[in-house]
């Protein structure tokens, strides 16, 4: 890969790469190779770059690995929801003041997901 395809502003941020190839395993949803994952990410990147992401992914812990043939085939180990709810845990725990950030958090919510965080909270099924 040269470079010289790439047009100015076509880099990914940080991670945003990572998180394609993610949502493509759950949209998929069923293990994959990295060949079937390329086709399902945007802009067409290289084939040994998507294999990297995905041994990226399984040495986080964030995606399975069985050997399929010659390959391997990739499963995220959580669904979506629970990747998203992770990660909310993973960053209270770098924090001191939890209440703040809770506060803060719900003060942010839609009126229904603060509705719905209620009901989840007091144990009512959802609606």
């Amino acid at each position: 890969m040269s470079g010289q395809g790439d047009p100015a502003g076509s880099r990914r941020a940080r991670g945003e790469l990572e998180s394609e190839v993610l949502a493509a395993l759950w949209a998929l949803g069923e293990p994959a190779g990295a060949g079937t994952v390329r086709e399902q990410v945007s802009g067409e990147p290289a084939y040994t770059t998507v294999l990297t992401i995905l041994s990226r992914l399984h040495d986080k812990g964030l995606v399975t690995r069985d050997r399929s043939g010659r390959g391997y085939v990739y499963a995220p180990v959580r669904d979506e929801a629970g990747h998203a709810a992770a990660g909310m845990r993973d960053l209270m725990e770098q924090v001191d003041d939890r209440a703040a950030v809770l506060a803060r958090f719900v003060s942010g919510l839609r009126a229904e997901d603060e509705k719905l965080l209620e009901e989840l909270l007091r144990g009512q099924p959802r609606s």
